[in-house]
């Protein structure tokens, strides 16, 4: 393409030159300008220069000698390096001064300003500075901006050949004469082979001269106020940062509108100075500025000035005050008075009170009680419910002016959605026709609502469905703006509840009610919880309960029965024979059968001899409801007379001490209830009287006798029998705790010689 002619329509483009700058000279690396060695031209183009092309055949200045005899070390070239970079932050400096004239003036006639010239060796700049003067009333600094300065008319600039000391130099119309140098200018200068003139002495300005004289001649008259020989940094150092801070109380009640304020005064040790802030309270109204008293020195006697004073422009300075308050003057329970108002000092902190025990040997009193008595507030009258809506949503119209909605407690709807407990009742009837009717209790445990449903009885007109819509039952007898409501805790069989002035009496309750209680025995009372068991149990509800605790009872009895290698243990009584050697001469088949014949015959025993009592399931170890004296069961050991009796045979079954107790429980419990039903009717009698003996001695008088669980062993001088009386009649007892089985509702009163055990 180099041979088309220059004409439109024939030229050409090359896509791949982007770039037409000069190459530069330097490449930066870390900071440092570092020279190039090869360069390209402009568009990256290669320059003729560097081209092979146009190097001669026989070319002997780039012939490379170490083709034919090798290659030789040739010495490192030295680094090429920039003027500009030669002489960075190089400058030469010169002293000089100039002289001002000053017009209309009649203290000064002209001013001496002393300049530093200095003369930067890397681009051939100069600049003027004039250090700052204080008090000289003229603005100083840079008085020449840094540049060339012009020589002459010709173009021709300065140079460091023109700089030397004792030489006029014309900057701009201003003429500065130099008078010295520093030292790297005088060795700079030698080097170069130009040697600095002396040095000369640099004027002094008459005006600013004659003010230090001035200065000197002042002297300053001693005042009465002196601190004398304290010193103040001293002073500084020491108690910087320490302050003494009192808690005081202004009582302004006695003007209207006053009230009782409180401030915190803080005295500040490094200097003696008080300042005084502002405690603001709770919504007390009050503007929130931060301090009552900036930090200042505060006189005691702030109107104690004299009557030629002129108050009136003037303010009161050291000279007019004749004493300041000191730290001795801050003790508590003390009055101060701060410009007008008496503060009552009444507490302090920790750094305080240990200052003035340590420094002043004074000891600070005990703070000082400013509580205020407040008046008796009126309870707050609430307006009676209107009967329209619920008692929660209309109390918000009285609380706030716009009402919310009473907060859910959502935590419980969420735990117990969808979850009812149901009761069966009868109506307490005053009509016959009434007493047929049932109703069903539902009772939510998401929100505490009851909802009462009627089912219907065919033939009897009527109709049931919904009697009451979902609703909190309030008790009777409570308070119309802080109801007390019906809660599950007051639902058991037998107990009378009103709604809406009717009232009806639980007579059922579902499974899942019973179920409830048991999951959660810390909400129920104990009496509830057994009411409801006692009516389950009497309602076959709880087989599986009853089948689950026999398979329990026989598990355990079998653990019992084995040693903790897993062997059956041998009974008191095998062991007897085997002492008695009885047996011996028996055949081991014999033996082996027998004693699986025994031990069956006495799993039957334990599993059928005590069956659970029909009213319910009852643990052997457990209280009667009826006085009882409790005593040691007959021992099992073996004695001479079985010793007499089974010599030559075997029994087919012994009772346990577990037998026995189950035996006597199950009679007293019968006897129990032949006493509730009034067959064997029994009177309460006293408690025995005790002598002070230590001896429980009973009442010659004492009625029937008590059931007895087995005949006591009472051992002379010590106090083994115990016996319950009741304080109530029996017929209230066996009316109201018919099904109560574990007499849950009564304590026991018992004769106190020794601890009562069940």
């Amino acid at each position: 393409m180099t041979g088309l002619p220059k004409l439109p329509g024939f030229a050409f483009r090359d896509p791949t030159l982007t770039k037409f700058h000069l190459s530069q000279t330097f490449n930066l690396c870390n900071g440092y300008k570092l020279p190039k060695n090869q360069f390209s031209g402009i568009g990256g183009r290669e320059l003729d220069s560097f081209s092979v092309k146009h190097l001669p055949k026989y070319d002997v200045a780039r012939y490379d000698p170490s083709l034919t005899y090798g290659r030789t070390k040739n010495e490192a070239l030295p680094q090429f390096t920039p003027h500009y970079v030669l002489y960075d932050q190089k400058c030469l400096t010169f002293r000089a001064f100039f002289k001002q004239p000053v017009v209309e003036s009649p203290h000064e006639f002209y001013r001496v300003r002393h300049v530093n010239i200095i003369y930067f060796l890397e681009d051939d700049t100069i600049t003027v500075m004039e250090p700052k003067t204080p008090n000289s009333g003229i603005d100083q600094g840079r008085l020449i901006r840094r540049g060339k300065i012009p020589k002459d008319d010709r173009g021709t600039y300065y140079h460091w050949k023109d700089l030397d000391v004792g030489k006029d130099l014309a900057f701009y119309g201003k003429v500065f004469h130099t008078v010295d140098c520093d030292v790297f200018t005088k060795e700079y200068m030698a080097s170069q082979g130009l040697i600095m003139g002396d040095r000369e002495d640099m004027p002094v300005d008459p005006y600013t001269f004659n003010r230090q004289l001035m200065e000197k001649s002042t002297i300053t008259p001693v005042s009465n106020k002196s601190p004398g020989s304290e010193d103040k940094l001293r002073r500084f150092l020491e108690y910087d940062g320490k302050v003494l801070k009192f808690q005081a109380v202004w009582d302004d009640r006695e003007n209207e509108y006053g009230e009782l304020m409180k401030f915190e005064i803080m005295y500040f040790l490094s200097d003696d100075t008080v300042m005084v802030k502002v405690v603001h309270g709770e919504n007390s109204g009050r503007d929130p500025y931060p301090v009552l008293l900036r930090k200042t020195k505060l006189p005691k006697i702030y109107t104690d000035t004299p009557a030629t004073f002129p108050s009136i422009y003037l303010e009161t300075t050291d000279a007019e005050v004749t004493e300041y308050y000191q730290p001795k003057d801050f003790i508590i329970g003390d009055t101060i008075f701060v410009f007008g108002r008496d503060l009552l000092l009444y507490d302090c902190d920790k750094f305080t009170r240990e200052y003035f025990r340590k420094a002043l040997c004074i000891e600070q009193g005990p703070p000082l009680d400013i509580t205020e008595e407040e008046d008796e507030q009126p309870p707050k009258q609430v307006p009676p419910h209107d009967g329209l809506g619920t008692l929660e949503d209309s109390l918000q119209n009285t609380l706030t002016f716009l009402p919310k909605p009473p907060k859910k407690d959502v935590m419980r709807q969420i735990l117990n959605a969808n979850k009812y407990l149901r009761y069966e009742m009868e109506m307490d009837a005053v009509h016959p026709e009434d007493t047929i009717r049932r109703f069903v209790l539902v009772y939510s445990l998401a929100d505490g609502t009851c909802k009462v449903l009627e089912p219907p009885i065919k033939n009897s007109g009527i109709l049931g469905g919904t009697y009451l819509k979902s609703n909190l039952l309030v008790k009777p007898g409570s308070d119309p703006l802080n109801p007390s409501y019906y809660t599950p805790a007051d639902f058991y069989i037998g107990a009378t509840i009103t709604i809406f002035s009717q009232r009806f009496k639980i007579v059922g309750a579902d499974l899942y009610v019973y179920r409830y209680m048991e999951a959660n025995e810390n909400k129920f009372p104990c009496e509830v919880i057994e009411n409801l068991r006692n009516y389950m149990y009497t309602k076959g509800y709880l087989k599986d309960d009853e089948k689950d605790a026999v398979k329990t009872l026989l598990e355990k009895e079998r653990k019992w029965d084995l040693d903790p290698k897993g062997r059956r243990r041998k009974t008191k009584y095998e062991e007897c024979l085997k002492d008695l050697k009885v047996g011996v001469g028996r055949e081991p088949e014999y033996e082996d059968a027998k004693m699986a014949e025994l031990r069956q015959e006495y799993e039957d025993s334990i599993k059928y001899k005590a069956p659970p009592h029909q009213y319910g399931i009852k643990e052997v170890n457990t209280t009667c409801s009826y006085p009882v004296k409790i005593g040691d069961v007959k021992s099992g050991e073996c004695t001479d007379d079985i010793i007499g009796q089974y010599t030559s045979y075997t029994p087919k079954h012994i009772d346990t001490e577990e037998e026995k107790i189950a035996k006597y429980y199950t009679k007293v419990l019968k006897q129990q209830k032949e006493i509730c039903d009034g067959s064997h009717p029994i009177e309460c009698v006293d408690l025995p009287q005790n002598d002070g003996s230590g001896t429980c001695q009973e009442s010659k008088d004492a009625g029937p006798k008590p059931i007895m669980v087995s005949p006591p062993v009472v051992v002379e001088g010590d106090c083994k029998q115990k016996k319950v009386t009741f304080t109530e009649s029996i017929e209230e007892r066996c009316t109201r705790d018919r099904d109560d089985l574990c007499d849950l509702k009564r304590e026991k009163e018992h004769c106190q010689c020794t601890d009562y055990e069940k």
